[in-house]
């Protein structure tokens, strides 16, 4: 059966932070993102991270983006890659992007990285090799989709972050499928190929490998718009980096990242709102955790 997450929950997700502690203290995260006409997802994503609590965040962006990508940020590093004429991610890309992975706590895969076959076939592969725990959204659950078995031979822990489309794909059914029975599709995927299966939407469930799944009550319908993806795969994984595990990071993920989305919603509008409004409203749903009272 499914526990509902609350606010006594996430607070207990909490990852701890020590007054003596410094930034290498609190991970670093490398998040794999963009593609040319979707810098923003990389950005959206990296400033998510950025306002979890971790340490450090780099962005691997292809190379002919770099420039662009790391103008935008501020915090964030950057790791330009190798890329194709059209401006994603090449498959030689894949063995630098794995050495970087290496020493780093977790990695974010997929937003904004395009559905280009080379860049298909970097992501499917890093999925398999990347040692780090490892979440996978956007264009990299659509490479997935093709070998969902490579899951099952993964160097280290994944989490998935599909929304009903990408989870139809991942099953190889239909979005009406997914949503009529979305705790048990979700359920049954994450326990039959090992992983943490986040499907979003209202009420998102988390499914763990173990047998247990949790209901998100947080979020509106302003959510529903580009870019609030790659805000909670920045927020799950900047968690994940340090050190929360994959279930975990992404139950308190999700649920902070519905009530920033509600908050924005009270200043701005369930219509008016953006992306960026999660991310700014961030800090005020950290505070709500931390004194355990939800506004």
């Amino acid at each position: 059966m499914a526990t509902e997450i609350d606010i006594a929950l996430a607070r207990d997700l909490l990852p701890q932070r020590p007054a003596d502690g410094h930034k290498g203290a609190f991970g670093h995260v490398f998040i794999v993102a963009g593609s040319r006409g979707f810098t923003g997802a990389a950005k959206m994503a990296c400033e998510a991270a950025a306002r979890s609590g971790v340490g450090l965040v780099t962005v691997g962006v292809p190379k002919p983006l770099a420039d662009v990508v790391a103008a935008s940020l501020i915090e964030p590093m950057s790791l330009p890659l190798p890329a194709t004429e059209a401006g994603s991610f090449a498959l030689a890309a894949l063995e630098p992007a794995l050495e970087f992975a290496r020493t780093k706590q977790a990695v974010v895969l997929g937003p904004g990285i395009s559905q280009h076959p080379d860049t298909a076939a970097f992501a499917l592969e890093f999925v398999r090799r990347c040692p780090a725990p490892t979440l996978v959204d956007a264009d990299g659950l659509n490479a997935l989709s093709t070998d969902p078995g490579a899951l099952e031979a993964a160097a280290g822990p994944r989490v998935l972050t599909p929304h009903p489309g990408e989870m139809a794909r991942l099953i190889g059914g239909a979005s009406a499928e997914v949503q009529r029975d979305r705790e048990g599709v979700a359920l049954g995927f994450a326990e039959r190929y090992g992983c943490v299966v986040v499907l979003k939407g209202y009420r998102t469930v988390i499914a763990g490998p173990g047998g247990a799944v949790r209901v998100n009550p947080t979020g509106n319908s302003g959510l529903a718009s580009g870019g609030t993806g790659d805000v909670l795969s920045g927020l799950v994984g900047g968690l994940m980096a340090q050190g929360v595990a994959g279930f975990d990071a992404a139950t308190l993920g999700v649920y902070v990242h519905g009530l920033a989305g509600d908050l924005a919603a009270q200043a701005k509008t369930e219509r008016g709102m953006v992306a960026s409004d999660v991310i700014e409203a961030l800090g005020a749903a950290w505070r709500a955790v931390e004194q355990g009272d939800a506004p």
